[in-house]
């Protein structure tokens, strides 16, 4: 079985509870310490068995092999896909039987995540996750007010729209914006507006 690991917490002295996403659930397992194991950290993607444990009530991790990326060797590109990983666990934590489409959302981007700015992949990513469950808004009515917005738009968490007067946050240009929803590319968005974007995102999926 294949996952990337979206959280990892200590238990018991040196003990971790391990929490993984596949193509069709999040699993969370056990890892007992002493054993001979191979590294695991936030973001890796493995392949790995799980069995009954006499230990504990989690099933235990076992057999990890950690397929991984060259990329990962570089501290700024491993910093923002383990803060995009994590995001994962917040949003799916109460999600047991899943469809396929976060396992592969991940897949796809940790494939290119060297190839440009990864903020950029994460901001293309996340605005397919909010069209695949159906919260992305490209309507240009702000969220506070209600009231049409014919300048640019000021994003808020969700990447909800609003006018700059309601939420005054910096401005993202409407033609990129719709470039973004309308074929996931960043390519028209400065790099001023991915940081302003990215900070968005941060605070949750």
């Amino acid at each position: 079985m294949q996952g990337f690991i979206i959280k990892i917490s200590r238990y018991k002295d040196e003990d971790l509870i391990v929490t993984i996403l596949t193509s069709e659930k999040l699993k969370t397992v056990y890892r007992f310490y002493g054993a001979r194991h191979s590294v695991i950290n936030l973001g890796y993607k493995i392949d790995f068995e799980s069995e009954k444990s006499i230990k504990s009530n989690i099933p235990r991790l076992k057999e990890v092999i950690h397929l991984g990326y060259k990329w990962m060797l570089e501290h700024k590109y491993l910093r923002y896909w383990q803060q995009f990983c994590a995001l994962f666990f917040q949003h799916l934590n109460d999600t047991h039987e899943l469809d396929s489409f976060y396992f592969n959302l991940l897949n796809n981007s940790a494939t290119i995540w060297d190839k440009q700015n990864p903020k950029r992949v994460a901001i293309e990513s996340y605005v397919k996750l909010l069209e695949h469950e159906g919260r992305l808004h490209v309507e240009h009515y702000c969220m506070l007010c209600e009231e049409k917005i014919d300048e640019d738009i000021s994003l808020i968490r969700a990447f909800l729209p609003t006018h700059y007067n309601c939420s005054h946050t910096l401005s993202i240009n409407k033609k990129a914006l719709n470039e973004l929803y309308k074929n996931h590319s960043t390519i028209f968005l400065t790099d001023k507006e991915i940081d302003r974007m990215w900070i968005i995102l941060l605070e949750g999926l």
